[in-house]
């Protein structure tokens, strides 16, 4: 089975990229949907588990799989909708989803679609640290983006932009870990499965 995902790769993975695009298409144009989603974007549970989104994406990148990565790109992007409404809101979220909802319905000027191709320019990065199999330099763009996750918040929104320290910080020590984690068991097994490869091979000469 994996044979075969991996065989429709580049497929799958254009097939995750139009629907992409068409989520971005349908939130900028149809009013009702977009504030339906940011509604629901009050829910902090989806503030917490898009970070998380950081560990299938570098997973995936790691296993350099183009459709994996472009599943995981559309699961963060469409999660802000996942959680039904907070019953009650704090003012510091509403008054920094306020702001951050006005940046991006506001006139896209040069300097704001500069600092917005920053997004998937770090992604970018992140896969490609990944897909090298580079651990340490992945780490390095995971804490670049959330340092600058947390500048653009403060710088745009004040105060309001504090709200985003904690699932930023959480999200960063978790995916860390998480890479850490994978490092290390890799030292330990691959040496391993490489002597058990290298006898098994003795033993049938």
């Amino acid at each position: 089975m994996m044979a075969a995902i991996k065989k429709y790769d580049i497929f799958i993975a254009i097939l995750f990229a139009g629907l992409i695009i068409l989520f971005i298409a349908v939130a900028f144009t149809v009013p009702s949907f977009w504030d339906w989603l940011w509604q629901r974007h009050h829910n902090q549970l989806s503030w917490y588990i898009r970070p998380l989104f950081l560990i299938p994406f570098c997973w995936f990148a790691y296993r350099r799989s183009w459709a994996g990565i472009m599943m995981v790109i559309l699961l963060t992007l469409t999660s802000m909708g996942w959680f039904a409404p907070p019953s009650e809101t704090n003012s510091q979220v509403q008054q920094f989803l306020q702001v951050e909802q006005q940046y991006l319905q506001s006139e896209w000027t040069f300097g704001k679609i500069f600092l917005t191709l920053l997004i998937p320019l770090s992604f970018v990065s992140l896969a490609a640290a990944l897909w090298w199999r580079n651990i340490w330099l992945g780490v390095a763009v995971m804490a670049f983006m959330a340092a600058g996750k947390l500048l653009w918040s403060i710088t745009f929104s004040g105060e309001a932009g504090l709200a985003v320290i904690a699932p930023a910080t959480i999200g960063f020590v978790l995916c860390s870990g998480c890479l850490w984690l994978v490092t290390v068991l890799s030292r330990r097994y691959i040496p391993k499965v490489k002597k058990v490869n290298f006898i098994k091979k003795g033993s049938n000469r």
